[in-house]
């Protein structure tokens, strides 16, 4: 198949891209560096090993959108020099020429988020305390990246320690909305949401913590899935970490692909978008009022809910029985007491004075924590494990809004008050995530539009925990019946 034909005819499920018109291999390459960045992970992916585009173009493509762009939303830092990444792509050709295939991602660009280490580039965890940094091997996660065939073009920019949905540090600045670069894209992996909503790379890894992937999915207009944390054989409850990596894609199916590589527990094959027909979905909103809620994000997620419903799900209101005052002090005991090893940052007064305010007071709160506290926060943990398979008893998934607030200037550090209502923590204004990360529910973000001034937002959906190949086959789904992914920033 020749490279025009491919193009025009050849597209898997995603984006369609046509180029019509192109007469000649010349006006064909000539197109080529500012069609392929459009190409979804997979359909790059296959074209690369169909040898319908090659690796340097790829690269091309890709470092010229970046130059463009990355100067406005500020999403890549420490990028790798052009020459370097041009020479590695050009190896990738010659390795698939000899049959040598690396993996899915083979000559594929991808930028990790700043809080992993890449061996040879930047570690700094957006932080004055590590500026200059360079690591001397990859993380776990990023060696099964560079397995799967990516070329590491730099990182991602993040918050602060990954402290906080909004990815400001002293280092790099802010990261500003895919569709807005006058707002913060979120955050903490607000640089791999920027990046991925801009197009200025395929497929974007994460962490999530407090809504890490799914705060930036919703202020992108992006996919972020958040997997169930820990092992799923037999991790007691009260061992779920907190925190856990999570991909990110322009579409559900990038999303696994990456979430199969990015996992050291690939999910089993195949998938396929779940029928909703007969589905039920607990819609639980704003907690009747408990969250504060910027007005117009409530609407816009019933409305995504009203898609489900002509697709034959149920959608009934439904509150948890555990208060939202407890799961709040179960979440802040146990963050902030998650802190702790932080200390010797704390103590040493050369670094303290480095730290950003909001991550000195979570460490200042961890030590004030008694072992009671955490007992509590724990017994809490389990009292809330209970409801969620209560819930689940009833209820094939929980909905939810992602986010409380639209993407806000990216000067402002985090909004101290919704609504009208105060914000008494620098992380309350995110409280719509805590039900999943207490939990370690497999969470989705998925799109629910746009408000009248072009602010994306998303609602995310939660299953039991463990059913993370179900909660992706939802977002498959869900695809199939919106339209919100094909909206482009510009």
């Amino acid at each position: 198949m020749d490279r025009r034909r491919f193009l025009t005819t050849s597209i898997i499920a995603g984006t369609a891209l046509l180029l019509p018109g192109l007469g000649s291999r010349r006006a064909f390459a000539a197109a080529l560096p500012t069609q392929i960045v459009d190409f979804s992970a997979l359909q790059l992916s296959r074209a690369i090993h169909e040898r319908n585009v090659s690796c340097i173009e790829v690269m091309q493509a890709y470092l010229a959108h970046i130059a463009r762009h990355n100067p406005t939303y500020n999403a890549i830092v420490g990028q790798v020099d052009d020459d370097s990444l041009l020479a590695q792509a050009a190896a990738a050709d010659n390795a698939l020429a000899q049959g040598n295939d690396r993996g899915w991602m083979h000559g594929m660009p991808h930028a990790v988020k700043d809080l992993a280490a890449v061996a040879g580039l930047i570690h700094t965890q957006s932080s004055p305390v590590y500026a200059g940094r360079i690591a001397a091997e990859d993380s776990d996660m990023a060696a099964r990246l560079r397995s799967a065939g990516a070329i590491f073009i730099g990182k991602t920019n993040a918050s602060e320690f990954g402290f906080g949905s909004q990815s400001y540090n002293p280092l790099f600045g802010a990261t500003g909305s895919a569709y807005d670069p006058a707002l913060t894209a979120g955050g903490s992996s607000g640089g791999a949401g920027s990046a991925l909503g801009t197009r200025m790379v395929p497929v974007a890894d994460g962490s999530d913590q407090m809504g890490s992937v799914r705060n930036p999915g919703a202020f992108n207009n992006v996919i972020g899935f958040r997997p169930s944390a820990g092992s799923q054989n037999g991790t007691p409850p009260s061992q779920r970490p907190l925190s856990t990596g999570g991909p990110m894609g322009r579409n559900t199916a990038d999303t696994i692909a990456l979430l199969q590589t990015q996992s050291p527990r690939p999910l089993p094959e195949p998938f396929a978008p779940l029928n909703l027909n007969g589905l039920r979905l607990g819609w639980i909103g704003d907690m009747e009022g408990y969250l504060a809620m910027e007005a117009g994000i409530l609407p816009l997620c019933e409305s995504g809910l009203e898609v489900v419903e002509g697709a034959g799900a149920r959608v009934e209101p439904v509150q948890p029985r555990l208060s939202p005052e407890s799961l709040w002090e179960c979440w802040t005991i146990l963050r902030h007491t998650g802190r702790r090893g932080m200390g010797d940052l704390y103590d040493d007064p050369a670094t303290r004075g480095l730290l950003k305010p909001e991550v000195v007071w979570e460490i200042e709160q961890g030590r004030a924590h008694t072992d009671e506290d955490i007992a509590r926060a724990n017994a809490l943990r389990q009292d809330w494990y209970q409801e969620q398979d209560r819930l689940f008893g009833q209820f094939d998934f929980l909905v939810m809004p992602t986010v409380q607030v639209f993407p806000f200037p990216k000067e402002i550090h985090w909004p101290t008050a919704i609504a009208g209502r105060t914000m008494d923590t620098y992380h309350r204004w995110m409280e719509s995530v805590i039900l999943a990360s207490v939990g370690g529910l497999p969470t989705i973000n998925v799109p629910v539009g746009f408000d009248p001034r072009g602010r994306p937002m998303g609602m995310q959906v939660m299953g039991r925990y463990g059913d993370d190949k179900r909660v992706l086959e939802f977002g498959l789904a869900y695809e199939q019946f919106t339209d919100h992914l094909s909206r482009r920033p510009w």
